[in-house]
């Protein structure tokens, strides 16, 4: 029997922590469909699920969104 681990929810401390990338670069990157979008949380908080997190760090040169973000 396998068990199944629910996505976590990332905050932007870790998920800057995990990819080395700074917060603007990060945002350009989700406005242009190249990084995971974010989820919100609350009215002034968003998070990223941590299995799009990984698969972006898997190939983020590959990475790309189906919907990019609206500017």
């Amino acid at each position: 029997m396998q068990i199944q681990h629910p996505d976590r929810i990332l905050r932007i401390k870790t998920v800057l922590q995990r990819t080395g990338l700074s917060r603007s670069t990060m945002y350009r990157k989700m406005q242009s469909g190249t990084f995971p979008p974010a989820i919100k949380i609350s009215t002034r908080c968003v998070g990223w699920r941590e299995c799009d997190v990984a698969a972006w760090l898997h190939n983020p040169i590959l990475y790309a969104t189906d919907d990019p973000a609206p500017r």
